[in-house]
């Protein structure tokens, strides 16, 4: 592995990274104040789209770190940058399955949001013209049809990512990529993916942190979307073992982390060294 080196900015993955589920990953605090001190710019990169930028800063809080709004990028908000970049969201029409986290970029750009069971038809335009899918732990059946019914009727299908499983507490459970597997069986219909390892959330998280893509590091623990995407971006990356993916998984992989790491306390010891 080649040695630490020009490392000014990274994009750190938080879920099996930073905690699992309310739990934080020992070394939490020691990590975000070496970054501090070394003056290395961040930005929190995560898939989960269920929580807003608030409740992300709330949650950092709670376990002993202070984190700007700016410093907080989710799937959901890139999901609403990419859609309000091409197409005018005064005169377009969302059906979200999610939570705030994936609702509340959208009404921040200037989307109408639709409601259950509002969908196109001969008679009425009072649906959607995007579905719009994240994680959701409220989901019912009639949410389910609603999407089912708009993306059938011709609405764009959109997933803020794919992720399959989340790293909880209690265990791994399943993840967003669930729900999309769900909705492309009764649709027949393939979601665009917003979220990692597509690169357009790493590449929003570079012009906002504005530091060359040479001396930015992204920071994951689960190898087909974390470090997939930081390839697919042409950025490095550490891959922690605290999460999702494993030593074992890298030896069938056709694409590496740049390094491997146990745990965010090892990456704070190799920072405080090599600075």
């Amino acid at each position: 592995m080649e040695p630490f080196r020009n490392i000014r900015a990274l994009i750190i993955d938080m879920d099996g990274v930073l905690w699992h589920g309310p739990i934080a990953i020992p070394g939490l605090i020691d990590f975000f104040q070496t970054l501090r001190d070394l003056q290395i710019h961040f930005i929190l990169a995560t898939n989960n789209a269920s929580l807003t930028p608030t409740q992300y800063i709330d949650k950092l809080a709670k376990m002993g770190v202070t984190v700007a709004p700016n410093e907080i990028m989710t799937s959901g908000i890139a999901t609403a940058l990419y859609l309000a970049e091409r197409t005018d969201p005064a005169y377009t029409r969302i059906f979200v399955l999610g939570e705030d986290g994936a609702r509340q970029p959208l009404l921040e750009q200037g989307f109408t949001l639709t409601d259950l069971y509002e969908v196109n038809s001969s008679n009425s335009r009072n649906g959607a013209d995007i579905v719009v899918c994240g994680k959701d732990e409220t989901l019912t059946w009639d949410k389910l049809a609603t999407a089912t019914l708009n993306i059938r009727a011709g609405a764009k299908f959109i997933g803020t990512n794919a992720d399959t499983t989340l790293p909880t507490e209690r265990g791994v459970i399943q993840g967003n990529g669930a729900i999309l597997a769900a909705l492309t069986a009764a649709t027949g219909v393939t979601p665009t993916i917003i979220g990692k390892p597509e690169p357009i959330m790493y590449q929003q998280a570079l012009t906002i942190l504005g530091i060359e893509p040479e001396a930015t590091v992204a920071i994951g623990d689960r190898l087909e979307t974390d470090i997939l995407g930081a390839v697919r971006t042409g950025i490095r990356s550490i891959m922690v073992l605290t999460g999702i993916s494993s030593e074992e998984d890298l030896k069938t992989s056709s694409y590496q982390p740049t390094w491997v790491m146990p745990d965010i306390t090892s990456i704070t010891t190799v920072l405080r060294g090599w600075n």
